[in-house]
């Protein structure tokens, strides 16, 4: 099994100066759920090479087990300073998407036009779609295959309204995640903030935040194992 995983590109916060990025926890804790069990993983972002880390993540509170793993791991740290560019990699040679978050994809993701191709072709392949937190910004211009908004009708999640408010950050980035996805006809609903919570509908899994990123690899497992025995 073969999944790829696409990263910001992007490191300004808005016009605050301030830089922004992945997260760290939403990118190794599903990659090591991924790795450990035997599934490749690639990287690729926007512009290829090394996508920026958001500073936030690196502080004391937001470590976690498989941050503190990432930080010891010379060989995936080399990966991923060496991303591939999105115009370089096809949906037929991977059985699936994944998208980490931080808040980097709102400005990047949310209309690259080499993304918004992959994640249209692997929901023409049949394949799976995984977003964290605010990865699900690069769904919200990808179309179905009916032509009509991939999360039209679909059940979802993603960072909530309040989350961002918690955050400070409300009037910073270009959209709530939240607020699009109803815009567009999705069904959001969530959990109470910061605490897991993770939706899938049919081959499309949302998640609400980074306490989501390790049951988003375990869903997205799941769901891989049982495609491969059909």
């Amino acid at each position: 099994m073969k999944v790829l995983f696409v990263l910001t590109s992007h490191d300004q916060l808005g016009d605050t100066g301030k830089k922004t990025g992945f997260w760290i926890e939403e990118f190794a804790a599903p990659y090591y759920t991924l790795a450990d069990a035997g599934v490749e993983v690639d990287l690729a972002s926007p512009k290829g090479g090394q996508p920026p880390i958001d500073p936030k993540s690196t502080e004391k509170d937001a470590q976690t087990e498989a941050t503190r793993r990432f930080y010891e791991d010379e060989d995936l740290q080399h990966t991923l300073s060496r991303t591939k560019k999105l115009t370089e990699v096809k949906a037929d040679n991977y059985d699936a998407v994944f998208f980490p978050g931080g808040h980097g994809p709102l400005w990047d993701l949310s209309s690259d036009k080499d993304s918004i191709r992959l994640i249209e072709e692997f929901a023409r392949q049949q394949k799976p779609v995984a977003a964290v937190c605010h990865g699900p910004a690069a769904l919200m211009q990808a179309k179905g295959p009916n032509g009509e908004p991939l999360v039209k009708g679909k059940k979802v999640a993603g960072f909530t309204n309040t989350e961002e408010e918690a955050v400070q950050l409300t009037e910073v980035v270009p959209f709530l995640v939240e607020d699009r996805y109803q815009e567009l006809g999705g069904i959001y609903s969530k959990a109470d903030d910061w605490q897991p919570y993770v939706v899938t509908d049919g081959l499309l899994i949302t998640v609400q935040n980074p306490a989501s990123s390790e049951p988003a690899a375990e869903a997205l497992l799941k769901m891989l194992k049982k495609e491969k025995a059909a």
